[in-house]
């Protein structure tokens, strides 16, 4: 017995029938911001100590060669290299975050279509397609359970990612309807992911295996195998197992005129997006004020602040990506908040553990995730300071040159001597690139 709306089919038609010439012209430049997005993520952690652990692991295994891993010179197959590229790009919480849902999007869509890529011919008009599909569905089945999907404790960057990366690649691939609702089958089986793992190593296996297992789940279905005839809405679908309370009419109403890649935000600090509004005042803050002595400090947000971030005692810098005491502090301290300010390094420093002690959350229900309110107590007076959209929100978006320096900067720190231009160039140009096979070369090291 199935629902009466029938989700899945509906999401499989919009895949298989969608045409380049059907996506408006801004989506399109959205979804190569994403990717230019992508590409700064995936340099900044491509190093990090969970993928040299995975790519370690994983080496032994792969018999083949075929694919790039960002940022290394090191060639795998491609479904570990979907794996790994994903993983390295969602690692330090740098990534894109779509704002209704807090998915994290294109961590597990752009990985599985790159190496995809590398296996069979893609123009850069069918990469951008697929991409933004991909991002569609995994968007749409999101919202029909957000916030409680999330609140329960699934990672739904990994629980949706892996219908993402299903649909872009089945659509490279040229799956028709019914295929592609075997595809979406076969990744719905492996949706996995939990937000206890969230700052520890861990959470990059569900974001790795939503890429590769949605690439893994479009080329079963190419070959035939099959799936349920409604995985999604089926009485032990998806949305029943996993879900809870569920609107089905936010996977359907509109789908194909308004598109979900436009409600994507790009962070340009290396944290939950939740916290992004805290760091705008405190950093504009710390600035005014760079000698004051900070005795207290009260952040108002979102309850998702409090649920996710609240988190005082941290003893990593993976963990400190998700502590908003941790990330106010460091702020308050170093008046910075990049990547180095959610090091272990930082994480120990005297000055900075003790300020995290004087950090007390608050919950404000009718505060956005991208907005919140902070209170500093310094030098006998409060300053009372409020942030309504998060910089690099999609209301308060960053621009390209904003994004074009995201990748910059991570380029620099991953490898002073690359040119990284020639793939700004390729972005840029990927509506009029007939082969895309060698984008992700362009991130790897020469020689």
């Amino acid at each position: 017995m199935l629902q009466k709306i029938r989700v899945t089919q509906a999401l499989a038609h919009l895949v298989a029938t969608t045409r380049w010439d059907d996506i408006p012209q801004p989506v399109r430049h959205q979804a190569k911001r994403s990717l230019m997005n992508y590409f700064a993520v995936a340099l900044a952690g491509c190093r990090t100590g969970p993928v040299e652990l995975a790519l370690r692991s994983l080496a032994g295994f792969s018999a083949g060669k075929n694919a790039a891993v960002v940022g290394r010179a090191e060639r795998i197959d491609a479904l570990s290299a979907a794996f790994l590229n994903a993983a390295g790009a969602n690692v330090f919480d740098f990534c894109d975050t779509h704002v209704r849902t807090v998915i994290h999007p294109t961590a597990p869509v752009a990985p599985a279509l790159l190496a995809l890529a590398e296996l069979r011919h893609v123009s850069g008009p069918d990469l951008l397609l697929a991409f933004v599909l991909g991002q569609e569905v995994q968007a749409r089945i999101g919202l029909a359970i957000s916030p409680a999907h999330y609140d329960r404790g699934w990672h739904i960057t990994s629980t949706c990612g892996v219908f993402g990366a299903a649909a872009g690649s089945g659509k490279l691939l040229a799956l028709d309807e019914g295929r592609m609702v075997s595809a979406l089958g076969i990744a719905a089986t492996q949706s996995a992911g939990l937000c206890e793992c969230l700052g520890t190593p861990a959470k990059s296996v569900s974001v790795g295996n939503a890429a590769r297992n949605g690439l893994w789940s479009a080329l079963l279905a190419e070959q035939g195998f099959d799936g349920p005839p409604e995985p999604l809405a089926g009485v032990q679908g998806f949305y029943s197992a996993l879900g809870g309370p569920t609107d089905l009419s936010l996977v359907t109403d509109g789908l194909g005129e308004s598109w979900e890649l436009m409600r994507t935000a790009y962070k340009p600090y290396p944290c939950g997006f939740v916290i992004h509004p805290v760091l705008d005042c405190v950093l504009d803050w710390r600035r005014d004020n760079p000698a004051a002595a900070v005795k207290k400090v009260v952040v108002r947000g979102n309850p998702l602040l409090r649920l996710r971030t609240d988190r005082p005692d941290v003893s990593s810098g993976r963990e400190s990506q998700v502590s908003v005491q941790h990330a106010v502090a460091a702020a308050l301290v170093t008046g910075k908040a990049g990547l180095e300010q959610f090091t272990d390094a930082c994480v120990r420093d005297p000055a900075i553990l003790a300020l995290r002690r004087k950090v007390e959350v608050e919950v404000d229900p009718a505060c956005s995730t991208v907005a919140a309110a902070v209170d500093i107590l310094a030098d006998g007076k409060t300053w009372n300071l409020s942030q309504a959209a998060a910089r690099g929100s999609d209301q308060n978006p960053m621009s390209d040159k904003d994004l074009e320096d995201k990748l910059r900067d991570s380029a620099a720190g991953w490898d002073a001597g690359h040119d990284i231009a020639p793939l700004i160039e390729a972005v840029w140009a990927l509506e009029d690139s007939a082969d895309v096979s060698r984008l992700a070369l362009l991130a790897v090291p020469r020689g």
